[in-house]
């Protein structure tokens, strides 16, 4: 049985050190999404239980994190968090939920329904992705987006003139969700969702001129070198899910691995940059 409205919990997470394996523990535990507000975590769960499961997750991976709890009023919260969901405006595009999207120019829009996949355009990464993305795509590129999520950066691709669109990603949960956003944005003769592994996969659909991947760093730090085996001459990728405080060591690491730092993008606490070999 679901949780009526008022046995909704907020949890509020103070993540410490290891912000990125809070993350990853929060949403292992079951947690749906989760909002930034500024330092701190912030999400809703059904029951003081589940609440509760969420701060030993939290606790057992961040020693210094500090989580609090409270409950929420009387709200019918299957709607009210669409509240949340804004059209985002990012140079030529947009990117916006459905019940939003109305009056846009189609050309123009990506429409996402929000689920389980990550990248609703909510999320200082997509958005710095879509701004860098904008800056080099040429007509009839051929494109990699390295896990694709909702199929956002994919789709904003193929509206950004892409002739080819190979959206990798690992999640089996998310598939779904990219499958029917490529459909609802009309661009399934462009981009295919593909289900596996980015290292595998990647060389397989090379070469190609733009990659952009919006994963954590330590991931984007293993995938440098087939990334660089899979551009074509002169192309581009761009990184994000890196933390502003991660910054120095990641262009450490790309001057070690031969690669340029073309362009960067800061909000908020997350830098993304366009990179191509050097």
């Amino acid at each position: 049985m679901s949780a009526k409205p008022e046995e909704w919990v907020t949890v509020r997470v103070s993540p410490g050190t290891n912000r990125v394996a809070v993350i990853a523990a929060m949403f292992d535990a079951g947690v749906q999404g989760l909002e930034e507000a500024g330092e701190t975590l912030v999400t809703h769960v059904a029951g003081q239980s589940f609440a509760n499961d969420v701060v030993c997750a939290v606790m057992a991976v961040s020693v210094d994190a500090r989580v609090e709890t409270a409950p929420l009023p009387n709200v019918d919260w299957s709607e009210q968090w669409k509240a949340g969901i804004h059209v985002q405006s990012l140079g030529a595009l947009f990117v916006s939920p459905p019940w939003l999207s109305d009056g846009l120019d189609p050309a123009r829009t990506i429409v996402i329904e929000p689920g389980m996949a990550f990248g609703t355009g909510e999320h200082a990464t997509t958005r710095g992705v879509i701004r860098l993305l904008q800056r080099v795509m040429v007509p009839g590129d051929r494109v990699a987006d390295l896990g694709a999520g909702s199929a956002v950066l994919a789709i904003a691709a193929a509206k950004l003139g892409a002739s080819r669109v190979a959206a990798i990603e690992l999640d089996h949960d998310a598939i779904g969700n990219a499958e029917e956003n490529v459909v609802r944005n009309e661009v399934a003769d462009r981009v295919t969702v593909i289900e596996g592994d980015a290292a595998a996969l990647l060389p397989l659909v090379a070469p190609v001129r733009v990659i952009t991947a919006n994963i954590i760093s330590s991931v984007l730090i293993e995938l440098l070198p087939v990334m660089g085996a899979s551009l074509a001459a002169g192309g581009h990728a761009i990184l994000s899910g890196i933390l502003v405080s991660e910054r120095d060591e990641m262009q450490d690491v790309l001057e070690d691995s031969n690669w340029r730092i073309v362009e960067e993008d800061h909000e908020d606490n997350w830098w993304s940059a366009t990179i191509t070999r050097r």
